[in-house]
């Protein structure tokens, strides 16, 4: 069979081409090869670079690699963090003529680290609960889209930083089934899988060394039962309010909003007696703060520094003399938000050199500036101001702070 490959892009086969399909993939040359870390995985991976892109490609048998490529093409579909599949290489073979097994082609997710690298330096409680947290948002997300995820783990989790939080990406699909609404079964089932199997990377690291004195595997694997179980109870349980008290249901909204997620629609029913409301809310997948920063400036960020990045912005635009909310007069949010970008974030995170920002993306580094500001304020009993936070956190934070480091043309 000839060599195939299948790609969501016209211009992907062209770059794919000058990779070294005839080799088996645990014996590609280095010179193909991107040094990034890598989480455990059942299949043959590598890091590879492809033009501009740099790629993960996983060996894997033909039937397998092309429905993982389309659930992978779904969930991007759905707005659901998840690599994203570039191709599937079919009809391999090798110098001597012998088949090889296909592989699927995913874009790298730049900043991300798998949860092994995390663990070189011993881990604080503090931040695996944020690591919980992160995997505990994304299988519900998951769930509420109608995807049964089959191996939830953090092997195949990715997670980025989100200003002081984490993000979690979902990363292989391959046991992974998407309905149009899954039975509590089915989400039960997916959350012994995540118990079972966190427990068990858990005390793998234990066993290593590289887990913290005080974690206990078996508590860690249970807590992203509890915080799954009430995070789903908050955004699908139906509210009874007082008739006439149409704020309760604004403050329930404002609530979802502020875990990330979305009202896409909702039911309110009138008690025939007239004296209760009864509201149920469809929430939809994360992103309510990001999208309207993408909007307003056209900066792609996570959830949470979205969310911080439009506080600053709120607060710079409220000292702008042609700030003038609801006058037709004044500056409009678009226009202000622009300027915000050119004269405050860019000139700030371009002032932090780029080899001392490791795998942090500028969203990030902008929001661990505005948090040194605040410390400094804080211990100096007034607003120092962002250039001399800048200017202390180049010199005094990040020369000495042990973060996870990548390839600079990777950031």
């Amino acid at each position: 069979m000839a060599l195939q490959i299948s790609a969501t892009n016209p211009e992907h086969p062209a770059l794919l081409l000058e990779l070294p399909w005839q080799t088996p993939l645990e014996e590609w040359p280095e010179e193909y090869l991107v040094p990034l870390p890598r989480g455990i995985s059942r299949h043959v991976v590598r890091y590879a670079r492809a033009g501009d892109e740099v790629i993960a490609v996983k060996e894997l048998a033909e039937r397998p690699a092309l429905r993982e490529y389309q659930l992978l093409r779904d969930l991007d579909r759905l707005a659901i963090p998840a690599v994203d599949a570039l191709a599937v290489v079919t009809g391999r073979t090798g110098a001597a003529g012998e088949a090889l097994e296909p592989v699927l082609v995913t874009r790298h997710l730049g900043g991300s680290l798998p949860y092994r690298s995390m663990f070189e330096t011993t881990l604080r409680p503090a931040t695996m609960h944020r690591l919980m947290d992160a995997l505990a948002v994304l299988l519900v997300r998951l769930h509420l889209a109608g995807f049964a995820w089959g191996d939830c783990s953090l092997s195949n989790t990715l997670f980025r930083r989100d200003a002081g939080a984490y993000a979690a990406y979902l990363v292989d699909a391959e046991t992974g089934e998407l309905h149009p609404r899954l039975s509590p079964g089915q989400r039960d089932y997916d959350l012994d899988l995540a118990r079972v199997n966190i427990s068990g990377e858990l005390l793998d690291l234990e066993a290593s060394g590289a887990l913290h004195p005080s974690v206990d595997p078996i508590d860690f694997g249970m807590e992203i039962c509890a915080r799954y179980r009430s995070l789903w109870e908050e955004l699908t349980r139906t509210s009874v309010y007082p008739a006439g008290k149409y704020h309760y249901i604004e403050r329930r909204i404002r609530r979802l909003n502020d875990l990330g997620f979305d009202v896409a629609e909702m039911q309110i029913e009138h008690a025939s007696n007239g004296d209760t409301v009864t509201f149920v809310p469809k929430v939809v997948d994360a992103g309510h703060h990001q999208r309207q920063l993408l909007r307003l400036t056209g900066l792609d960020a996570e959830e949470n520094q979205a969310r911080r990045l439009l506080n600053d912005l709120e607060s710079w635009m409220a000292t702008q003399d042609d700030y003038a909310p609801g006058d037709p007069l004044g500056a409009r949010p678009e226009v202000l938000a622009h300027r915000w970008v050119r004269e405050v974030f860019r000139p700030t995170v371009r002032a932090v050199p780029v080899e001392l920002r490791g795998a942090m993306d500028p969203a990030e580094i902008y929001h661990e500036l505005l948090e040194h500001r605040w410390y400094l304020s804080e211990r100096a009993q007034h607003d120092i101001g962002l250039d001399t936070a800048v200017v202390d956190y180049v010199e005094n934070i990040l020369p000495n702070r042990p973060i996870p480091r990548l390839p600079l043309w990777n950031q």
